[in-house]
C-alpha cells in the first residue's frame, strides 16, 4: 500500500480542532485519499456526537470514489457500539479497500478488534504511522485508559528568587500579582482543556478564586477544593454556581443541599488523601485535573510523584521572601517567553 505521512498529519492537525470538546473522548481526524489527492476529512468534533470517521465519508462528494480511496485516520477505527455505531463496520460497508491507522486504541472495548475487523473483511490495513505523535496528541486519553487515573497537569507562577507569595494570614491582604496579562489568559485557555481545577483550603480562604476560564473562550472545568472542616464561607466565589464544584471534606456539613452544584465527597484525612482525591475525581469523570495551589498541595503531588506535566511560569521580580515555589524535577519540554516572564513546560521523567 502507497503511504504518505503528510496525510496523517493532516488528521493530526484536525483531531487538535476538537480539544476541550471530546473528552472523555480522543481526539481522532481522518482522511479520505483518492489518487493523492483528498476527497474528505473529519475529525471528532464533539463527546457524544459522530466520529471522525463518518465525518470524513459524510463530506465525500461522490461516494463512488470510496471504493477506489484510502482511508487516514489518527487512532483505531471503534469497534463497538456506544453514543454511535462502530465505525469499522461503516468503514467496511462503504467499501474502502485500504486503511492507513496512526496507532491502536488502548480502550479495551477496541484494543485491536476493529483493525481485525477490517483485516477479515479483505481490508488492507497498515498500523504506525506517526504513531508517536498520535500519542502525544491524546496523552490524556492513553493515561486514562491504561492508568485508570486523571491525567495531572500542576500550574504556578514564581518570582526570579523562588516565591510564590508573600506570606499572609488574612483574605484582605491581596497576593503579589507575578502573572502578567498575557500569561493570565493562557492559563485560562488551559482552564479550558481539562476537565478540573483544585485547589487547597489555604488558596481558597486567603484568594477565593473563581477559577474559571472567563478571559478565553471555552468551557469551565469542575471546581474542587479541599475543605478539611467546612471552613469555607458560604458567599466564596467557588459556590457561585457558574460551574459544578466538588467539595472533599472529612464529613458532610450541617446544610449540604445549601448551594446548587455543589457536591460533598467524604474522605479519610488519616489515610493518603492524594490517592483518595484522584480516585473519586475518576469515578467523577474528571479525566484531566489541573491543580493551580497553593504550595503545600502541588509539592503533595510532586513528593508522590502523581503529576504527568507541569507549567511553571518565572517572572523577573524579587520578593526576596516569602512561600517557597515547589521544587521539581523533570523534562523541560519546551520555555516561552511573555512579557517579563518566562513559562517553563516541563514533563515527568
Amino acid at each position: 500500500m502507497e503511504q504518505n505521512p503528510i496525510f496523517m498529519q493532516r488528521c493530526l492537525q484536525l483531531a487538535r480542532k476538537g480539544e476541550g470538546y471530546t473528552s472523555p473522548n480522543p481526539m481522532v481526524g481522518a482522511v479520505i485519499v483518492r489518487d493523492n489527492r483528498i476527497i474528505g476529512e473529519g475529525y471528532h468534533r464533539k463527546y457524544g456526537t459522530a466520529h471522525a470517521e463518518v465525518n470524513a465519508i459524510a463530506s465525500v462528494k461522490d461516494n463512488a470514489l470510496l471504493s477506489e480511496s484510502t482511508m487516514y485516520v489518527s487512532l483505531e477505527p471503534c469497534a463497538h457500539h456506544g453514543h454511535t455505531p462502530p465505525c469499522a463496520e461503516l468503514i467496511i460497508s462503504r467499501g474502502i479497500p485500504r486503511v492507513v491507522v496512526a496507532m491502536t486504541d488502548p480502550n479495551p472495548k477496541v484494543a485491536g478488534r476493529g483493525i481485525e475487523m477490517m483485516r477479515k473483511s479483505g481490508i488492507d490495513v497498515s498500523v504506525g504511522m506517526l504513531a508517536e505523535e498520535a500519542g502525544e496528541l491524546n496523552r490524556i486519553f492513553l493515561v486514562n485508559q491504561l492508568q485508570n487515573r486523571p491525567y495531572i497537569i500542576l500550574k504556578w507562577a514564581q518570582s526570579k528568587d523562588g516565591f510564590m507569595d508573600h506570606h499572609r494570614t488574612s483574605c484582605e491582604e491581596k497576593p503579589v500579582k507575578i502573572s502578567n496579562s498575557i500569561t493570565q489568559s493562557i492559563v485560562h485557555k488551559y482552564r479550558t482543556q481539562v476537565q478540573g481545577i483544585i485547589v487547597g483550603t489555604t488558596t481558597a480562604l486567603l484568594d477565593n478564586p473563581q477559577l474559571t476560564a472567563r478571559k478565553w473562550f471555552g468551557s469551565h472545568p469542575a471546581r474542587i477544593v479541599i475543605d478539611r472542616e467546612n471552613k469555607i464561607p458560604a458567599a466564596s466565589a467557588l459556590f457561585d454556581g457558574v460551574a459544578p464544584t466538588i467539595v472533599f471534606t472529612a464529613s458532610t456539613p450541617a446544610d449540604p443541599n445549601r448551594h446548587e452544584h455543589v457536591k460533598h465527597i467524604v474522605i479519610d484525612f488519616s489515610e493518603d488523601t492524594n490517592i483518595q482525591i484522584i480516585d473519586e475525581l475518576f469515578k467523577e469523570k474528571v479525566h484531566s485535573l489541573l491543580i493551580e495551589g497553593g504550595a503545600s498541595l502541588l509539592s503533595s503531588f510532586i513528593d508522590r510523584e502523581m503529576w504527568d506535566e507541569a507549567y511553571v511560569e518565572k517572572s523577573d521580580q524579587l520578593l526576596l521572601s516569602g512561600i517557597k515555589a515547589p521544587d521539581i524535577q523533570g523534562e523541560i519540554t519546551e520555555i516561552k517567553k511573555y512579557l517579563n516572564a518566562f513559562q517553563y513546560h516541563i514533563r515527568a521523567k
